[in-house]
């Protein structure tokens, strides 16, 4: 099986995807050597990694170059967190898809944000043309920020988002991403209305793998929150070095030879 059709085949609530979300090459390496079934890239973390904050401050080719590396460092299908395309228009966005997939990623994120649902459905269908042109199955993942964002009157938010939801299905998307939602009920009610795979953010306050899969949800992503962590713990080793002298932060790192072999070759 091709790592397009592989990668869209996982989308299963009887045993969601669970995707640790990759920064780097060598977080993506250590991710996938702990078994993970797919690579998949948090924007955040990618932003942050190449001194930028998050929000489209990246240029397209820093990060076309950074998918590029991923994706020949693993041997799993990798999909990457494109924010809203890169691009001022549904034409350019076209053109940002086009550049990941010769990179080599089988799969995208792409989101609303704060523009309207009609750009991102424009943007979507731009996308899906795009991978068409290039004979590409890619797997397009619509995030909703409805919910982050608190977008909307509280009342209707879940409604509202399930007729964004639908229309990004309608517009191409495969799947719909709803961050910033805990509540199982309402989790519930949005793998019920939403006619493609449901994709949720985990992370404290959130049900875990198993509980988001009986509540219909196909897909599970982490964000940021390993690069956070990862983040927290440079901080912590820091923080104890300079202020008591201390170094057993450092007992538990990966041992050298170990994370050295994950790269028998340069990527």
């Amino acid at each position: 099986m091709g790592k397009a059709l592989l990668f869209r085949s996982l989308h299963d609530s009887a045993h969601p995807l669970a995707l640790a979300n990759a920064w780097d090459v060598v977080s993506a390496r250590v991710i996938e050597a702990a078994g993970a079934p797919a690579i998949a890239t948090t924007s955040a973390g990618v932003a942050w990694s190449l001194g930028h904050p998050d929000g489209e401050t990246l240029s397209p080719d820093r990060v076309v170059d950074l998918i590029a590396r991923i994706v020949a460092a693993v041997d799993v299908p990798v999909t990457v967190d494109i924010e809203g395309g890169y691009g001022r228009d549904a034409a350019a966005v076209a053109g940002t898809v086009a550049r990941v997939l010769e990179a080599g990623a089988v799969g995208i994120n792409i989101e609303d944000g704060t523009r309207p649902p009609a750009e991102l459905r424009a943007r979507l269908t731009a996308a899906r043309v795009a991978a068409e042109r290039a004979g590409a199955s890619l797997f397009l993942n619509a995030r909703t920020d409805t919910y982050p964002f608190g977008l909307g009157d509280r009342a209707t938010r879940l409604e509202d988002t399930l007729e964004r939801a639908r229309g990004y299905v309608d517009a191409g998307a495969d799947g719909i991403f709803v961050p910033g939602v805990t509540d199982p009920a309402t989790i519930a009610e949005l793998a019920a209305g939403i006619p493609a795979p449901l994709n949720i953010m985990a992370g404290p306050g959130a049900p875990d793998v198993a509980e988001l899969g009986h509540l219909g949800v196909a897909r599970v992503s982490l964000g940021p929150g390993v690069a956070q962590t990862a983040y927290t713990a440079t901080r912590h080793a820091a923080q104890q070095l300079y202020d008591t002298g201390d170094h057993r932060p450092l007992a538990d790192a990966i041992p050298f030879p170990e994370l050295d072999g994950l790269f028998p070759n340069p990527c």
